[in-house]
């Protein structure tokens, strides 16, 4: 019998890793008889799914203040727990009122209950999560230990409780094995690894008109290779690597291309990046104008270029993160069969790099070994059609919405067995 399943999350909109991920397994839950609705402070669904409220967007001023008065301080004045429980009360009230509404049987709270970003949201959550006892599936993507900006707070008290709780009623899943490991060993929780995934089964359907007039509107020639870093600009992307390939390839026409924008982590990076690549004579193109979700339940009503209208124009990609949970746009550079360029962080090492991909690889490092590899590629239509489908293969085995599909099923199953 299919569920009235709850999201809820900070934000969902736009194409960062949480809310790509919670389209995918929405569309999946869909396909299976279930219902989806949304709670966040921003979101870019269908309206009739959707409860928005603004103050649960960790861009929300209030919690902007709360932030800076708890994140990298050792002692929190009484003002601002007295604001984090004014906030804490009225979120909890709004999560009711949907709960109501939607007439929610599941809750999957969406990286929510897993970095303290919005502390009044996950102390909100936890409270109803505990009060109800409405089964929860807590979908954690990293935690506030993986982030050092977190390390020093006077908070410590709402982090045990909310980031994340450990109640009877909520079974946790993880992306890798990494943080299953840690989850473990620091709270006790146990949890469940579904890696993110793709419809592997559905190869992606191209607009190539759309294609086209993006390359045009970042003011690409005919014959422009397009480098694209398909990412976030915050420093952990190792965005200058990309960089440093470029200037090696020593060819104008290479152009070095971030579609996604900066983060909530500050925009210095983003100006270093900025003058390193006007340093080093590397034409880079950032395209500010934000792009949609192309698996969002409203996405034919979204303006603009979706994420799909973007890999089709590129000619390569570059993927040279420092640390990822798992990594989303290497599944999608795969799913489009681009060439990759991929740096050896944790999560590949541990959970991806044995399955027997073929990528270029790095390891902290531009070699002159890279760059040839680079070239020789680039060069061989027929080496670059072999590495693509060997890589589509391989994922298709591993991160389909099939196995996503049977992941999911005996969660909710464990939660309704009599039903």
């Amino acid at each position: 019998m299919g569920k009235n399943i709850g999201f809820i999350s900070t934000r969902f909109a736009g194409i960062d890793g949480v809310s790509l991920e919670a389209s995918k397994w929405a569309e999946v839950l869909e396909k299976n008889g279930h219902s989806c609705y949304w709670f966040a402070g921003e979101l870019d669904r269908a309206p009739t799914k959707c409860f928005l409220v603004p103050e649960a967007h960790f861009k929300d001023e209030e919690n902007k203040w709360v932030n800076e008065n708890i994140i990298g301080r050792k002692v929190r004045d009484i003002s601002v727990s007295d604001e984090i429980h004014a906030l804490r009360q009225f979120l909890k009230r709004k999560i009711y009122k949907y709960l109501r509404k939607f007439e929610i049987n599941l809750l999957i709270v969406e990286n929510a209950l897993s970095i303290p970003m919005q502390i009044p949201l996950g102390l909100a959550l936890t409270e109803v999560i505990s009060e109800m006892r409405i089964p929860t599936i807590a979908h954690h993507h990293d935690f506030w230990w993986e982030r050092t900006r977190f390390l020093i707070n006077s908070c410590w008290d709402y982090i045990r409780m909310a980031f994340p709780p450990n109640l009877p009623n909520i079974k946790h899943v993880v992306i890798n094995s990494a943080a299953q490991e840690e989850l473990a060993l620091r709270t006790g929780i146990s949890s469940t690894i579904i890696p993110n995934v793709l419809n592997f089964e559905n190869p992606p359907v191209i607009n190539k008109n759309q294609a086209k007039k993006w390359r045009a509107d970042i003011g690409l020639d005919d014959d422009d290779i397009m480098v694209l870093n398909p990412t976030r600009i915050i420093d952990r992307k190792g965005i200058e690597y990309a960089i440093e390939l470029v200037k090696g390839l020593k060819d104008s026409r290479y152009k070095l291309v971030i579609s996604h924008e900066s983060g909530d982590e500050g925009f210095e990076y983003t100006k270093w990046l900025t003058s390193n690549a006007l340093l080093h004579g590397v034409d880079l193109r950032l395209y500010k104008a934000q792009i949609s979700d192309p698996l969002s339940s409203n996405a034919n009503n979204q303006k603009g270029y979706s994420l799909w209208d973007i890999y089709p124009s590129a000619d390569f990609i570059t993927y040279p993160s420092l640390q990822e949970g798992f990594g989303n746009a290497l599944l999608e550079a795969i799913y489009f069969k681009k060439p990759i360029l991929v740096n050896r962080y944790a999560t590949f090492i541990r959970d991806i790099e044995h399955k027997g991909f073929n990528f270029v690889v790095m390891d902290r490092f531009i070699t002159s070994e890279i760059i040839q590899m680079v070239k020789g590629l680039m060069e061989s239509s027929e080496r670059k059609e072999k590495m693509v489908n060997l890589n589509y293969n391989i994922a298709s085995r591993h991160y389909s919405y099939i196995e996503l599909q049977k992941n999911l099923s005996g969660l909710i199953a464990s939660f309704f067995v009599a039903d």
